[in-house]
């Protein structure tokens, strides 16, 4: 064992402090120079994470305290990322499992310490916030040892250290009304409860590759705890293949990278114990395994839970194409998901049976849609499908994934939000009042629970938290009403009118303004009936000599709602895409012809 490393990731439900905890950890650790601007959520580095504030990869770091090194992984709360934290999971020897001191024990909370009681791990309990205002911290750890227990935690996992403070303002404390001072109890009490990595400096360099970085100056780096030996620059090694069935690649070790702070550094040797970054290979994988002698057997990869979610990523074969983004081929497209399976553990991609179409699996709409998102920002075009759920035959019955659901909203809306669970066909499991608002469990499928997050913020006027975890399978339960709407559906191309638009939003809620580029098949807003109705939207004034062209139009046209990106792929039906460009996002039907449509819907198909 390595005394002087200590490896931990810090877990929790979304938001409950851990990316700014590790601010504070990297404060006190010395990484800023005293006249250096501190960072805020410094590990969020992505663009999206900085946007959306919350952690979408899993990232290293490190911080010294007291002559030891202290490396830290910094995980994602979301559900949908969960295969982020079942990686980081696998460099550590303890978890810093952070609670809200008002919130307590979230759904995610649940599915993260499970799987760090199942891979054996030391726990030590952070009440963080308990500055809140209803703050209740010493209640909140009697909730984490009944989840303990209910968790089937040994003893010795039950029998876990807890620190009190706050990750904002800099402070941990041993009890609850100690002195605030700094950070000095947490730092403690992980060198005491956390064992040093396990590791065999006896034996020959062999790592187990746990994440990947990429370099534009030296390719992809291999991320992984180094489990024995010792690796030096210009080491020859073999990378044992996972995918590849063990096949071995002979590769020589060009650099070697430490996590230091908020950035690497370059060192000539790494011992084992540590987290390391390795570069000098043609190809690696999460997965793989990196050792020195050729006889060498592969190290066993730990099995990510499998998705539940299917949809269909194809080229963009609107009359628009091309216009705002500058990679539009099914080979550009092919490629760039081809390359996101590389570092994605979680997503599996396969050629679909038409040329330029891609099925994608993950494990929810939110994991998808940030792949979407990045892909847009990179200048891709694209259409995307509704996302269906991956189903099984089990003794000859068909059956489909079901997750648990916690809905957080103020008493007066309870009954709408039972409602809108009902017509999902959810079944209600527990109902418990909380201080100023009431908490619903409930069963419900995957299929049911697609567009209800955005269903309950609208009904709760944004006060609703949902949060939810996969289940099991389940047998097939029906027809679930999702969308009760149809669409308003434009029939001819050009640029939309104010004058089309006010004649329009009579029949409906608009989704395009005046002045922007439609074309037939696009939809153009929604209808409050179950149908889809065709209008022209680009329909122009007819001017006389006593009407000029502006008179009077203005008045009365309501903004058009504009849909995120992951509304917008929930909202949309079976038979209609999403056209996502760098600039706009579009609603259209796959069919884009009337009359074409008519025919397949008399059809059937």
């Amino acid at each position: 064992m390595n005394q002087n490393i200590r490896n931990i990731a810090i877990i929790a439900h979304v938001d409950h402090g851990k990316t700014t905890l590790v601010d504070q950890l990297l404060k006190e650790g010395g990484v800023y120079r005293a006249n250096q601007a501190v960072e805020v959520r410094a590990m969020d580095s992505m663009d999206l994470e900085k946007e959306k504030g919350i952690t979408i990869k899993a990232k290293n770091t490190s911080v010294h305290w007291k002559g030891k090194i202290v490396n830290i992984l910094d995980t994602p709360g979301h559900a949908d990322f969960g295969g982020e934290v079942e990686r980081a999971l696998r460099m550590v020897d303890g978890v810093l499992l952070v609670i809200d001191a008002y919130d307590g024990p979230q759904a995610q909370t649940r599915f993260v310490l499970r799987k760090a009681l199942a891979h054996g791990l030391k726990v030590v309990i952070v009440i963080n916030k308990i500055d809140r205002d209803n703050a209740d911290p010493a209640k909140m750890y009697d909730k984490v040892l009944e989840l303990l227990m209910e968790l089937n935690a040994t003893e010795e996992q039950f029998d876990a250290p807890v620190v009190y403070g706050s990750g904002r303002d800099g402070y941990m404390m041993y009890k609850l009304g100690e002195e605030k001072k700094d950070m000095t109890p947490l730092f403690q009490t992980i060198i005491d409860h956390v064992p040093p990595p396990f590791a065999k400096p006896e034996d020959p360099f062999h790592m187990l590759v746990s994440n990947i970085d990429w370099s534009d100056y030296v390719g992809r780096i291999a991320v992984g705890k180094v489990l024995g030996g010792v690796v030096k620059v210009g080491d020859p090694t073999f990378v044992i293949r996972h995918a590849e069935g063990g096949k071995k690649v002979r590769a020589k070790i060009t650099k070697i990278f430490e996590f230091t702070g908020l950035g690497q550094r370059e060192v000539e040797t790494a011992h084992a114990g540590n987290i390391i970054g390795l570069a000098g290979f043609e190809d690696v994988d999460i997965g793989d395994t990196l050792a020195v002698s050729e006889d060498a057997h592969a190290l066993p990869f730990q099995q990510i839970d499998p998705p539940t979610l299917e949809m269909q990523f194809s080229v963009n074969d609107g009359p628009l194409v091309g216009q705002e983004g500058k990679l539009v081929t099914s080979r550009q497209l092919r490629e760039r998901l081809m390359r996101e399976l590389k570092t994605n553990v979680s997503i599996y991609i396969e050629d679909a049976d038409r040329a330029g179409v891609f099925n994608v699996k993950a494990r929810g709409a939110m994991q998808v849609a940030v792949l979407v998102e990045t892909m847009r920002r990179e200048g891709f075009e694209l259409l995307v499908s509704r996302p269906t759920v991956i189903e099984k035959i089990v003794d000859g019955q068909r059956h489909e994934p079901y997750e648990t659901v916690w809905v957080e909203v103020p008493d007066e809306c309870v009954g709408s939000v039972m409602q809108n669970l009902a017509n999902r066909k959810g079944q209600l499991t527990n109902m418990e009042k909380l201080s100023h608002s009431t908490m619903i469990e409930a069963t419900i499928t995957t299929r049911g629970l697609i567009g209800m997050e955005i269903d309950v913020i609208n009904a709760t006027s944004g006060r609703g938290i949902t949060s939810h975890l996969f289940k099991e399978y389940g047998p097939y339960a029906g027809e679930v009403l999702t969308r009760l709407t149809g669409t308003l559906i434009a029939t001819d191309a050009g640029e939309t009118t104010t004058y089309a638009l006010l004649m329009v939003q009579e029949r409906g809620k608009l989704f395009v303004g005046p002045g922007e580029q439609v074309y037939e098949g696009m939809i153009v807003g929604e209808n409050p009936r179950n149908e889809d109705i065709a209008c022209n939207a680009v329909r122009e004034k007819a001017l006389t000599n006593f009407r000029s062209q502006g008179s009077g139009v203005a008045t009365g046209l309501i903004p058009a709602a504009k849909m995120s990106l992951e509304r917008a792929i929930e909202y949309i039906a079976a038979d209609e895409l999403l056209e996502v460009t760098p600039k706009s996002l579009r609603l259209r039907k796959r069919i884009l012809n009337n009359n074409e449509r008519q025919k397949a819907r008399k059809s059937g198909k």
